[in-house]
């Protein structure tokens, strides 16, 4: 089941028929007044219609899109969560996806740099899974634009799962758990496809919301205590914060270079600028959700920053000068008080993680 509050809803699925059978239009479902669904035999989406009803995301957040190839299903999802605890995916047998992307540690871990299949060192600190379905980009460099193919990127890097996609899909199709479960989900074998899409609708149930921020915007004025609405104050004004941590995500989805491994001469992660090759991309990398920040550190892409307040004093002093330093950091000045409301207003975006268990 799906461990979130309920919220009144339902979905408006239109379909299409042709020779090919039927095509889901769209990638995100109105949420509506509820209707009867109706028995599920009636259309080849109510089970799709039935699992997005209890996909209902936490308040503060809007619906989860799917992409229109791959709607959600009891069976999809239950196999994505299986694939994803399960370190049959790493070469050795030694890791799964959620050795790093820990549910106890908001999906993400309390390592610098998470260490992989034989040991190996991972090159950057592990973001957080939480809302990955809502980012444009994924990685801290955005060299994917979707979840099918970032849960595919772990399993082939040499630092991380250690395998290759043919190795692995031979290894599940052996295990009878795996052929009956894939059959289940998607009426063949395991395929690289239906193995990234299996991954990818498990990790779209990773949500955060309901959290005192979204309880004092429904109207609640006693969720934020008062050093908290300061600093909300300081994060939309003074401290410049909402620039890039915008909308109910509290990211922009894009890159910005802030001086994070900037040694005086050159980066020690070219960050997006390895991706594009583009000089200003150089030593940029995506904005972070701000979702459960309090239990995510260390911080930045290589976990330099071990706390929250060295996060709030790394800002304040305007990052790390350097030549591609992007216009948005600038000194901020605050007074120790405004920085302790800062990160008191930081710690109130912890609230309500559900995922599908």
């Amino acid at each position: 089941m799906i461990r979130t509050r309920p919220k009144p809803g339902t979905i408006a699925v239109y379909a299409l028929a042709g020779c090919v059978g039927w095509l889901v239009l769209g990638q995100v479902f109105a949420w509506e007044n509820p209707s009867p669904i109706g028995e599920r035999r009636q259309s080849p989406f109510a089970k799709a219609e039935h699992i997005w009803a209890e996909l209902s995301p936490p308040p503060g957040l809007p619906a989860v899109p799917f992409p229109k190839d791959s709607p959600p299903t009891h069976e999809k999802i239950e196999l994505g969560k299986q694939l994803f605890f399960d370190t049959k995916l790493s070469i050795d047998e030694t890791v799964s996806c959620s050795s790093c992307h820990n549910p106890e540690h908001a999906f993400a871990d309390t390592q610098v740099a998470s260490r992989g299949a034989g040991g190996q060192q991972g090159a950057r600190n592990t973001p957080t899974l939480i809302n990955a379905a809502f980012q444009p980009y994924q990685f801290w460099d955005g060299r994917v634009s979707s979840l099918e193919e970032q849960v595919l990127g772990p399993l082939q890097n040499k630092g991380e799962m250690g395998f290759s996609i043919p190795m692995i899909v031979e290894r599940l199709n052996r295990l009878p758990q795996y052929q009956s479960a894939f059959r289940r989900a998607f009426g063949s074998p395991v395929t690289r496809e239906n193995l990234a899409q299996a991954l990818a609708s498990f990790e779209r149930t990773i949500l955060s919301g309901n959290s005192a921020y979204d309880r004092y915007g429904a109207g609640n004025p006693a969720a934020l205590s008062r050093q908290a609405m300061e600093g909300m104050k300081l994060f939309d004004g003074k401290a410049h914060c909402r620039h890039c941590h915008q909308g109910y995500n509290f990211s922009d989805g894009l890159f910005h270079n802030v001086g994070v491994g900037w040694n005086g001469n050159s980066f020690a992660d070219e960050g997006r600028g390895a991706v594009t090759g583009i000089s200003k991309d150089r030593g940029a990398f995506k904005t972070p959700t701000l979702r459960q920040v309090a239990q995510t550190a260390p911080y930045m892409h290589d976990g330099s920053l071990p706390t929250l307040e060295a996060v709030v004093d790394f800002y304040d002093q305007g990052g790390k000068r350097n030549p591609h330093l992007d216009a948005l950091i600038q000194p901020l000045r605050l007074t120790p008080q405004e920085k302790e409301a800062l990160v008191a207003f930081l710690r109130s975006l912890s609230g309500e993680i559900s995922f599908y268990r």
